[in-house]
């Protein structure tokens, strides 16, 4: 770094996760504690390019880890991807003397915070997604309390959809990501799981299997769809009409989005909101918190952003089996 860290600021970017408050709450509070300057940005990276920049008191984070959602708000930013966007959000970090600025966000909002580095703004990220579809971590803020939410819902559809005998398709979020539907899957014990990574969906296979378990004396038949896969009313009108079983679609839905952080999303995201701010402090910059192994940990943006993540085979073949 080329002169002393005076100012950091904060920002959440993309879709909202519970347990983000936490993140904020831990970089004021640690950053404030260690005598910097702390500025939150609302709206994302469309409220930097709006110059929506406020001071940040110790204060002003009380009574918000419980609280789901983002304190600082959210936004998508299509003019950030562009060059005259970015070089604007960086010339906006100098005229506030934002000396770092910390990212909450998925792969988008990195993707942001490795050209405003490149631009001489230093840049922690941290993975806040319900998606879990970071590759670097094995953790990112909001799966958690996500999963427990999707999954308590799921036990409601099912106790109706075994009263009345019926065939439920259930859609949980994860846009092209099925770690949602797989731990669901699992936890829910459903009896199909339809993922993006999956590697034989075959809905003719699912119906002889459903038609197969009414013979065998079976009430009801869960699969859990997800976001990724979609079409999820019309595959259920399907099955019906093949099957003859009354089947019913439930998209679950951005319900899945809100509520209070369970203690793991609040409990990993201050570790993971002090962690960056330390990273400022030691002069780091252009990297992402990670949680891999049981150790907090970092990853040069531009690797992050190139790893890949997959289902591991052994937890597919587990789901599978589950469900004879």
């Amino acid at each position: 770094m080329t002169r002393k860290l005076r100012t950091i600021g904060v920002l959440t970017s993309g879709g909202d996760a519970p347990g983000m408050n936490a993140a904020i709450r831990a970089v004021v509070r640690t950053a404030l504690g260690k005598g910097l300057n702390v500025v939150g940005i609302r709206r994302g990276y469309a409220g930097l390019l709006n110059e929506e920049i406020i001071e940040l008191s110790a204060r002003d984070v009380s009574d918000t880890i419980h609280r789901g959602g983002t304190m600082l708000m959210t936004a998508r930013c299509p003019e950030m991807r562009t060059e005259e966007g970015q070089r604007k959000a960086a010339g906006i970090c100098k005229k506030y003397g934002i000396d770092g600025l910390v990212v909450i966000g998925g792969d988008g909002s990195f993707a942001g915070a490795q050209k405003l580095a490149y631009l001489g703004v230093n840049t922690i990220g941290i993975p806040g997604t319900i998606d879990l579809d970071i590759a670097c971590t094995e953790y990112t803020i909001g799966f958690d309390t996500a999963v427990n939410t999707a999954m308590e819902a799921i036990d409601k559809v099912r106790d109706t959809s075994t009263s009345h005998e019926r065939c439920s398709v259930i859609e949980v979020m994860g846009r092209d990501a099925g770690w949602l539907a797989l731990w669901c899957g699992i936890a829910n014990g459903a009896e199909r799981i339809i993922m993006p990574e999956e590697h034989d969906y075959d809905e003719e296979k699912i119906i002889k299997d459903i038609i197969a378990s009414r013979e065998r004396g079976k009430k009801h038949y869960i699969i859990i769809n997800a976001e990724g896969i979609g079409d999820t009313i019309n595959m259920a009108k399907r099955i019906e009409e093949a099957t003859g079983m009354e089947t019913r679609a439930t998209v679950l839905g951005h319900m899945q989005r809100g509520g209070s952080p369970t203690c793991k999303d609040r409990v990993y995201a201050s570790i993971m909101g002090s962690k960056a701010v330390d990273l400022l402090l030691e002069g780091k910059t252009n990297r992402v918190v990670g949680y891999r192994h049981g150790e907090y940990v970092d990853f040069d943006i531009n690797e992050a952003l190139q790893m890949s993540k997959e289902i591991p085979e052994y937890q597919y073949q587990v789901a599978k089996a589950l469900a004879l």
